[in-house]
């Protein structure tokens, strides 16, 4: 079992992607959770989570990443997202 610092739920947006993280002398691939979020109550930001399992210490200690987006930025990231989406389908289509 991973040690994560993301609590991942049935509610988690994906538990479970490829990730690859880079750096100027190194490239792990592995394992990660991917969350959008925002608080329950009084929510002033959307947040956009990921984490990757079992990083090399020497490299990159466990940490998770956190981006508080506006409304407007997570609406443009989703659009952006959402067009990418369609031409990599429109590629395993050709």
């Amino acid at each position: 079992m991973t040690d994560r610092l993301m609590k991942v739920t049935a509610y988690t947006t994906l538990d479970l992607v490829d990730a690859v993280a880079k750096g100027q002398d190194f490239e792990n691939e592995a394992f990660a959770v991917a969350n959008a979020t925002s608080d329950r109550e009084d929510p002033d930001c959307v947040q956009l989570q990921f984490e990757l399992d079992n990083m090399t210490e020497e490299h990159l200690p466990a940490h998770m990443e956190e981006l508080e987006l506006t409304p407007d930025q997570a609406r443009t990231l989703a659009a952006d997202l959402e067009q990418h989406a369609d031409r990599v389908e429109a590629a395993d289509d050709d």
